[in-house]
Parts: structure tokens; sequence; C-alpha cells
């Protein structure tokens, strides 16, 4: 029996290789969790992944689905040149990619082979911060993690591919990005490791903006320890990010919403 208000969508597990169906899990999981976490904008903004052992392959939502119920299966793999390789069906909905999410994933996917997922998104708070002069301050411990954060100027609507190069020079090897009067965009290696880094950008954006909202001066953190900070959270110097949390939160959907690896 067909559940009520739930896209039937036949499985795609036998399509797949076992390291692509747990990229599709890991996938749809953020998809869940971005939207649980209040950083979804209903059916816009997107989430790749990189499928494993396939040069050039990456995951990302068919257009027209709400974070809340993407699931492993309805994924579409693609490649970098935007040419779908698998999709399920979708019948008379006939989702496909949206052209601004193929824009800058495949862009990024590209450039940097060494990233497993992009997310990109438009909450009220990155939004915000995104269009103040001053960009993102590292006014408290969280926010110092973005203290060398990168920026990229708004250029209309991402839908020309000439705006990439422009797109990847100003990423350049940062895991977060600022897009000046749109949103906010992070890396990482794996699915956790970009949620991670997009969950802790969020709430940087969120605090900076209640603060600044009292209408009174920002307590300013001397520039040695900003820089000290910054360093506790570098590659280099602890754990990636993602690795403790990342089970976790698959625990906290299998409670939640467990259709999620369907």
């Amino acid at each position: 029996m067909n559940e009520p208000g739930v896209l039937q969508i036949a499985s795609m597990r036998g399509r797949c290789t076992e390291a692509e169906w747990q990229a599709r899990v890991d996938l749809a999981a953020c998809y869940r969790l971005i939207d649980y976490y209040g950083m979804s904008d209903m059916t816009a903004n997107h989430i790749s992944a990189r499928v494993p052992g396939e040069e050039g392959a990456f995951l990302i939502n068919p257009y027209g689905m709400m974070y809340d119920e993407m699931t492993a299966s309805c994924l579409l793999k693609v490649d970098l040149d935007g040419t779908i390789l698998s999709t399920p069906d979708f019948g008379d909905l006939g989702y496909g990619v949206n052209k601004a999410g193929y824009v800058i994933h495949s862009a990024i996917h590209r450039a940097r082979p060494e990233i497993g997922c992009v997310i990109h998104t438009h909450s009220w708070a990155s939004m915000s911060v995104s269009s103040l002069d001053c960009g993102l301050l590292p006014m408290n411990q969280t926010a110092m993690r973005f203290l060398k954060i990168a920026y990229h100027d708004y250029q209309g609507v991402v839908l020309d591919t000439a705006e990439q190069a422009s797109l990847v020079a100003d990423l350049g090897d940062s895991e977060a990005l600022m897009l000046r009067n749109h949103g906010a965009l992070t890396v990482g290696h794996t699915v956790g490791e970009a949620f991670n880094w997009m969950h802790r950008l969020e709430l940087s954006c969120q605090s900076q903006l209640a603060a600044m909202a009292c209408g009174t001066p920002l307590r300013q953190v001397p520039q040695p320890v900003l820089e000290a900070t910054w360093n506790n959270y570098q590659r280099g110097t602890r754990r990636p990010f993602g690795v403790m949390e990342w089970p976790a939160l698959l625990r906290k959907l299998d409670r939640l919403a467990p259709s999620f690896r369907t």
C-alpha cells in the first residue's frame, strides 16, 4: 500500500556498487539533516557527493523534491559534463538536475578531486551575513574556525559556466566559502566532514546576527589568539571533522526518519 505524501521510487541498490550505495545513503542523510537543522530552502539548493571508484561522477538531488523526502534511491548520478548517468523512474514528474547545481558542483568536483562532498545553502542566517560588508566576524570560538573563510562576489544566478573559473579560484583550498549576497558553501573529504563545516558555519552566522542585533559594541579578541584558535581547527592539528558525530547523526535519523536509507 502506498503511503500518502510519499513518492514511491524503486530501489537503486541493485543498480550500483556497494560503495556507491553507501555514498547514496550518506548523501540522503545529509539532505535530511540540513532540513532538520533549518538550513533547507524547499526544493532549492543542492548537495553533491562524489561516486567512489567512478572518476568524474557525482550524486545530486532531483530538482523538485524536498530535502526531507530525499532517499538513497532518488539521487541522480551525473558526470562533470552534466550527462545523467543513472536516474530512478520519476514517472510523469520527470525530475532532472538544477542547472545552477550542476554549474557549481561540477566546477568544484573537477578542480578539487580530493573533495567528496559539496554543500550549498540559502539559510536565513548565511544569506544575511553574506549581505553584510563586514562578512563573517571571528567573534566567538566557533566563528574563529572561519577566520580565513573565502568569499565570492555575486555575479547573478549561477547558470553560466563562465563563472566556474572565478568560483573555483575564490574557493581555493578552503573548506568554506561565503557567496556574497547569496548564501554559503562548504566542502569536505566526506559527507560528514562537509556537514560539520556547514553546521558550524550556520551557528557562526546565527550568533553574529544575534550579537549585532543587541546594538552594543562587540568584544574584540587579540589577533594572536584568533590565529592560534584558527590553527587548532586545521587538519594538521586535529582529527578530520565529522568522524566522531556522523555515526551518531545517522543513528538520530534512524530514530526519526529511517526512510532515507531506501
